[in-house]
């Protein structure tokens, strides 16, 4: 009987990782990061008012302007969320009131770069999307 070392049975481990697959992980997480307003934070995220920027801590009240219509429910569960994944960390400064920022981890900024370029292609091409939808209803 062969024995396998611990980076073939990692290798193995990794090949089961299918999002295609309804059983794997990857497709929980696949959804958990595809969510509006988890997208539309990770966009904003460091990138200011104008979201042109370089990723950069922001306080709780500066997104919550940014993202236009967030409630600050929503936007306190999916901070929280994002903590919990490692991609977003959460620091609370001892003030009057205390303040409390937010910045993208090493983790959340390699979704970050992902998430702005699907923010930017989607802003380029709506009203492409919006005619062919038009033709599309137009027909039926």
């Amino acid at each position: 009987m062969a024995t396998t070392t611990a980076a073939q049975k990692k290798a193995e481990a990794k090949v089961q990782y299918d999002a295609f697959l309804a059983a794997c992980p990857s497709q929980q997480l696949l959804a958990r990061v595809s969510g509006k307003w988890v997208t539309l934070v990770l966009s904003a995220l460091g990138s200011g008012p104008d979201c042109d920027g370089e990723p950069r801590p922001m306080r709780y009240s500066e997104l919550a302007r940014t993202l236009a219509g967030v409630s600050p429910k929503m936007l306190s569960q999916t901070l929280r969320s994002l903590e919990r994944d490692g991609l977003v960390s959460r620091l609370a400064a001892a003030t009057v009131p205390v303040t409390v920022t937010y910045e993208l981890t090493a983790l959340g900024l390699s979704l970050h770069r992902t998430v702005r370029q699907l923010k930017t292609w989607s802003e380029q091409h709506r009203d492409e999307v919006a005619a062919h939808q038009q033709a599309f209803d137009a027909t039926r």
